[in-house]
């Protein structure tokens, strides 16, 4: 009894391993290019307003991505949707070195954004139909992956340029593809037979949040040169048509009602986004900031952000045993609270601010990061039913894509054509604002919740 016992937590072990490494090229591939922007600009003589749509395609693809691959593996089966995002993003790989010109990269990003937004909803539907005991330390590995590549990204990037050029950014991902891609091969179960086709999707909803997301992207990028009443107008337009569409569906592509009623799940979306507005600010902000005001190579600003992944990594495996314990309310009122802390530490960063210093500031935020993405990811999973697991972790990973749409139009807001101590400092009170609202949200939130309940 006791080895078949311990076989299958070995076996839930690989299982939990293979999604985690899919898991992770999405916020990976998102933050790792940062610190190749100045050099792609070189390469395709770019000014940075044009290398930036590298970023906020991207982000754009993976925001209309994360809900459509979602509801398509609750469709049509969760191992068939991983399998096809990694294929996807094995293509996009590949091709992307080769680019032509920059118009070609950036649809091999699109693709590999496509390709890996695949991955996060097929895979938690995966872990929750599979793991029945000890569910919240099994996304707690899955959330060090998913959070914390994020914060390795910078790092990583700036190990590669230091040793190579940028093609290695693309070429790097191939040995958590293949890992991934094995593992989930000979370890997922077999998907049923797909009940509905293509015919159970909401086509004209997909359309309609696309064209949404898409507009909106358009109106916070312009707000560095000015703010557009059109776009505004036709962005709140687009938005109240897709609730009343949606609304009046069987099988609406985003479940608004579901949203209207479940206040809580609403509640944890609004605050991830603030999270991400608050942490990739800090994720694309500080590099750029450490090379141009701090003058420090790619590979010095990679050592620098490893404070942020490093912490990151130490604390989640801690706020998962508190949260199997207690809930996730109360780790994410001390998450929230770093994220103010830290950021009001951001305020003694000047001009000739030692790395250590910087360091120890950004270890704060990485600490904020470790519990926040794990007490909101378990938080979400205790008001959602495992059925609903594939859309409602499309939702959230497209909560994260709005908030790092919004941090681009912030730090081109704050940032404008050059990056000073100041602007760094605005970037600061901002963050620490988002943060106290966090706080205020966190304060509302059920007391106990977990991902178990």
């Amino acid at each position: 009894m006791e080895l078949a016992r311990t076989a299958m937590k070995r076996k839930d072990l690989l299982l939990i391993t293979a999604v985690a490494l899919g898991i992770l090229l999405n916020p990976l591939n998102t933050t790792m290019i940062s610190v190749a922007l100045a050099r792609l600009q070189e390469d395709f003589q770019l000014t940075f307003g044009e290398v930036s749509w590298l970023i906020s395609t991207y982000y754009l693809a993976s925001a209309i991505g994360q809900p459509l691959m979602g509801k398509w593996s609750d469709l049509y089966g969760r191992k068939r949707i991983f399998m096809f995002g990694l294929l996807l993003v094995t293509a996009a790989s590949c091709l992307a070195p080769l680019s032509p010109s920059f118009g070609w990269l950036i649809g091999f990003r699109i693709i590999q954004a496509f390709g890996s937004s695949a991955l996060f909803p097929a895979g938690m539907g995966i872990i929750r139909g599979q793991i029945t005991s000890g569910q919240a330390q099994a996304l707690g590995i899955v959330s060090i992956f998913s959070s914390t590549s994020a914060a390795f990204g910078p790092s990583i990037g700036g190990f590669l340029l230091h040793y190579g050029d940028w093609p290695l950014i693309f070429l790097c991902n191939f040995p958590f593809i293949i890992g991934s891609f094995l593992l989930a091969w000979k370890l997922f179960p077999r998907d049923p037979k797909p009940e509905g086709g293509a015919m159970a999707m909401d086509w004209t909803g997909v359309a309609l949040f696309s064209a949404t997301i898409f507009m909106w992207l358009l109106f916070f990028l312009s707000l560095a040169s000015g703010f557009s009443l059109w776009q505004f107008a036709v962005g709140a337009a687009l938005t109240y048509g897709l609730y009343r569409y949606e609304l009046r569906r069987k099988q609406p592509f985003i479940n608004v009602a579901f949203l209207r009623d479940n206040r809580n799940v609403t509640l944890i979306y609004v605050q991830f986004i603030l999270t991400n507005i608050a942490f990739y600010s800090i994720m694309f902000g500080i590099p750029s900031y450490l090379q141009q005001v701090q003058g420090m190579d790619p590979q010095q600003t990679g050592l620098v952000m490893l404070s942020i992944a490093g912490f990151s990594v130490v604390v989640t495996p801690l706020v998962g045993r508190w949260i199997e314990r207690s809930g996730s309310k109360r780790p994410l009122l001390v998450g929230t609270a770093a994220v103010v802390a830290g950021s009001l530490l951001m305020l003694l960063i000047g001009d000739r601010a030692s790395a250590l210093t910087i360091f120890l500031v950004l270890s704060v935020l990485g600490i904020a990061n470790g519990f926040n993405n794990l007490g909101m990811q378990t938080s979400l999973y205790a008001f959602v039913a495992k059925e609903e697991t594939g859309i409602a972790s499309g939702l959230f990973m497209t909560s994260r894509f709005i908030g790092t749409i919004l941090s681009s139009s912030l730090l081109a807001a704050l940032f404008g054509d050059t990056i000073t101590s100041g602007h760094l400092h605005s970037m600061a009170w901002v963050c620490a604002a988002l943060g106290l609202l966090m706080l205020a949200l966190t304060a509302r939130m059920p007391q106990g919740s977990s991902a178990t309940d």
